[in-house]
């Protein structure tokens, strides 16, 4: 089974290249440096969605490296912190990050860049397919946006199958097409266990939540990685990987948000910085 991480791989020479893992087959998406420094197309978004405003989801921002490539997809989740992919986390140094918010269009200069000054990963991920795909990112100052709502006890039934969730993000608009300048919305519904276990057998219910049309269309792809999967205003999901972008019988896998919202949370908190 082939799966992609939905983010384009920046390593810290600027290169972008190819990566097999180890324990399964892993295919990660990737563009030379060129493709991406002139904007020809190499980098991810929403398949099957519609242009989205930062009105109503203020809390969506994007990641781009100090060249100002955009890489992946991130959500503010306090005042001075967003919530992102591990996989996002790990693709550039700290000091090479910056988060970009208030920005619905890449070209222009709207909205706030910030740098990160500390970087939380769970400790036990190791890669996207064996789950913890997790990562905090505390920035220097502070957002002037609404943070997105962290999911609790009485959310449960957020994550019922068929329940309706939107994903946003930046990424590509088909499987290895053309990269969005908008921020893009798709609606998708949340996906059984059961159901998502028979479509990737390295799915884990406790880290992971699939959603997706079994007709496929609507998904995220390649540089939405880390974008944020809502139900209303409530943060369900982290866009992770699947197989492929929109392919029917193989939804979105993101990050199960609830099992992690209490760490997400207390990484969240403004910190003092002797």
């Amino acid at each position: 089974m082939s799966v992609k991480f939905r983010r384009s791989l920046l390593l810290a020479a600027g290169a972008l290249l190819a990566v097999t893992a180890v324990a399964v087959p892993v295919v990660v998406s990737t563009a030379s440096a060129q493709n991406v420094v002139t904007g020809s197309g190499n980098q991810p978004r929403i398949v099957g969605g519609n242009q989205a405003s930062l009105a109503e989801h203020p809390y969506a921002v994007f990641l781009e490296d100090t060249g100002g490539n955009q890489y992946c997809g991130a959500v503010i989740v306090s005042s001075v912190a967003v919530a992102t992919a591990a996989h996002c986390a790990k693709a550039l140094p700290r000091t090479q990050v910056r988060v970009v918010a208030g920005r619905q269009d890449k070209r222009t200069d709207d909205g706030d860049v910030l740098a990160v000054s500390r970087i939380w990963i769970s400790n036990t991920f190791r890669d996207p397919t064996q789950g913890d795909d997790v990562a905090v990112m505390t920035v220097r100052g502070q957002f002037s946006y609404r943070p997105v709502k962290l999911p609790d006890s009485g959310d449960a039934g957020l994550y019922a199958p068929n329940t309706e969730a939107t994903v946003l993000g930046w990424g590509r608009v088909a499987d290895g097409g053309d990269r969005s300048d908008y921020l893009r919305s798709g609606v998708v519904p949340v996906v059984s266990d059961a159901d998502c276990k028979a479509d990737y057998s390295i799915y884990d219910a406790k880290s992971m939540v699939c959603a997706g049309y079994a007709q496929g269309g609507v998904d995220a792809c390649q540089g939405d990685s880390g974008g944020p999967l809502v139900v209303g205003d409530t943060l369900i999901g982290l866009v992770s990987f699947g197989d492929g972008c929109g392919r029917p019988g193989k939804p979105g896998v993101y990050t199960r948000v609830s099992s992690y919202a209490d760490q997400i949370a207390e990484e969240a908190q403004p910190r003092i910085f002797g």
